[in-house]
């Protein structure tokens, strides 16, 4: 995904932490918060360091970048989404990645799925 869709200054994912608009499960939580600010849809991804070393980090942070490639999320929504990576994130496979997140961006409504809440 394109550079120009990720937060980088920590006082915007504050925001988007306090706005407690969240889903999580065991290994993802997923905030999110309207930011009419932007003209598209914006991500962080934070993965901590008890995951492990900084290769392995990096890793699950580049799996779930090519996740959010994947999923069908409208790009031009004025969204500022963060994704934090729980430490039993080590168990998934790239596969069972996608479906824990893409069930929490339907969960969120980000996405359109078969979840009836």
């Amino acid at each position: 995904m394109n550079r120009k869709y990720r937060i980088k200054k920590s006082e915007e994912i504050e925001k988007t932490i306090k706005e407690k608009k969240y889903s999580f499960d065991a290994y993802f939580s997923v905030y999110q918060r309207k930011n009419p600010e932007t003209s598209h849809f914006r991500y962080a991804v934070s993965v901590g360091k008890k995951i492990g070393n900084a290769v392995l980090r990096n890793k699950i942070k580049r799996q779930i970048r090519a996740i959010l490639l994947l999923l069908p999320i409208s790009l031009d929504k004025n969204i500022d989404v963060f994704i934090i990576a729980k430490e039993k994130v080590k168990e998934l496979n790239f596969q069972q990645m996608k479906e824990h997140i893409e069930y929490l961006f339907i969960k969120q409504k980000l996405i359109k799925g078969e979840k009836n809440d």
